[in-house]
């Protein structure tokens, strides 16, 4: 796909877990072609997920590429791993997150679900939890690049609080296991 470089880039990450999760792939495709493809550049990391229809598509990338990725993209769109968004964090941007499910055969558990609310409550993540709140929160952030929630004080403090919420959330886990 051939794009000018002064157009915005929309990053899109699946990680690396082996469930597929076409259904990300296909929002973005489904946003792409409703009219937005023409207005921005786009890169999706899709695992072992189908690759996009209309977006270049790697199955995985370097970490070096990741973070080039995350450093660049005026939008990142990703699964609910707690590194991706660590990284986005670090780099002063608020992902879009959207949380495999296991009702969809999207993982084992539904883990990256309570994962995701509890950074919406923190207001650490945009939770796209339906294709409408996923195009709703994609074109807001086109349209207000700078509106970002100030990041951590440093790297440390990023990985301290994230520490502190999914130990939070085992605990809790434990407890109603």
């Amino acid at each position: 796909m051939d794009v000018e470089p002064t157009k915005p880039l929309v990053f899109l990450t699946v990680g690396t877990d082996h469930h597929p999760f076409d259904r990300i792939v296909h929002w973005l495709d489904a946003w792409l072609e409703a009219g937005a493809k023409d207005s921005v550049r786009c890169l999706v990391q899709h695992g072992s997920s189908t690759s996009s229809a209309l977006a270049p598509s790697r199955d995985f990338l370097t970490y070096d590429e990741m973070d080039e990725a995350i450093q660049d993209a005026a939008v990142i769109i990703s699964h609910a791993g707690p590194g991706t968004i660590m990284m986005a964090a670090e780099a002063g941007k608020v992902p879009i997150v959207v949380p495999r499910v296991r009702a969809l055969r999207e993982h084992v558990d539904d883990h990256q679900v309570l994962f995701a609310e509890r950074l919406r409550a923190e207001r650490t993540i945009a939770l796209a939890d339906s294709e409408s709140k996923f195009r709703q929160f994609v074109d807001r952030a086109l349209a207000n690049p700078l509106a970002r929630p100030q990041r951590a004080s440093s790297s440390a403090d990023a990985v301290r609080r994230f520490e502190e919420v999914v130990d939070e959330l085992m605990g809790a886990s434990r407890v109603t296991a």
